[in-house]
């Protein structure tokens, strides 16, 4: 938990890969990210402003967060390399682990994501198969591509398992603010409920949504909203997988199973969660209970 808060909170930060990479530098700059910024490219002499380094081996010191935007296969090798000097955690943006269902240069797609988890053993890590985090509080952008938020003192988060439902919500326009957005993808490591224990500890988030494909674990979710009740912080749950279609597509995206839809509601009343059928609903009811169940928002 301390290296997720490393992670969502960085006071450093790598960057790996080219284009991808870029798009990241380029939010952190426009975002005023405080923070250090270090590119790491083997060839490249500078990104933008800031000079490259050539290696993990040459950083000052291990970064508190890196984000990944080169292929699979250097990805474990680089998720490894940071597990093992002390790194905070990583955004690892690579697809291709077990959201594929064809087997590629003859390799499995889930053994693959194994070697990543397995290659992490203190790292935290969001993804792989995902966007990152726009944290507006504290202007850390681990995104690489255009996002519609603005810093904001204190507001709601928003887990989303979809890189692309994430990116149109943070195009809203529905006077909510938003704290955090952050996407989990195949959810190899860090999940939907590991990252609500994180946001529960931070009193400037006053409400949690969640758009879901499926459940990391069903006990670990289920004691994230006990908590989350004890918080006084509630749980806004957009479930995916209503229709024969959308669960092909979850599958799709994170190789999540969805489950049967009157179980997962039935689930998510049991233990407290507000469950709603649209995304136009879930802001209209974060931006209701920000603004009329949280003394922070007022």
């Amino acid at each position: 938990m301390s290296n997720l808060k490393r992670l969502l909170q960085p006071k450093s930060v790598a960057l790996f890969g080219g284009v991808w990479a870029e798009n990241v530098y380029i939010q952190l700059r426009k975002s005023s990210f405080e923070g250090e910024i270090w590119p790491v490219h083997p060839t490249k002499k500078k990104l933008g402003q800031h000079n490259c380094f050539k290696s993990l081996e040459s950083l000052p010191h291990p970064p508190d967060a890196a984000f990944i935007g080169v292929n699979r296969h250097r990805t474990i090798e680089i998720v490894r390399e940071l597990d093992n000097m002390g790194a905070g955690g990583a955004v690892c943006f690579a697809s291709g682990f077990s959201e594929t269902k064809i087997k590629t240069d003859n390799e499995d797609g889930q053994e693959l994501q194994r070697k990543l988890t397995n290659a992490a053993s203190t790292l935290a890590l969001l993804g792989p198969n995902c966007y990152g985090f726009l944290n507006y509080l504290d202007n850390v952008t681990l995104w690489p591509d255009q996002h519609g938020g603005l810093s904001v003192k204190n507001g709601v988060a928003i887990i989303a398992q979809s890189s692309n439902i994430a990116i149109n919500l943070t195009m809203q326009r529905r006077s909510l603010p938003i704290a955090f957005i952050l996407t989990v993808g195949n959810q190899a490591k860090s999940g939907v409920s590991d990252l609500i224990q994180m946001l529960l500890q931070d009193e400037r988030v006053t409400a949690i949504g969640l758009y879901i494909e499926g459940f990391d674990s069903i006990q670990k979710f289920e004691m994230a909203a006990s908590k989350a009740e004890m918080c006084k912080k509630p749980l806004v749950v957009l479930k995916a997988g209503k229709t024969a279609h959308s669960v092909a597509t979850a599958f799709s995206h994170t190789a999540s199973i969805t489950g049967s839809n009157t179980t997962s509601s039935t689930f998510l009343a049991r233990i407290g969660c507000l469950e709603v059928n649209s995304l136009s609903n879930m802001l209209e009811t974060l931006k209701f209970l920000h603004f009329n169940a949280s003394p922070l928002s007022k």
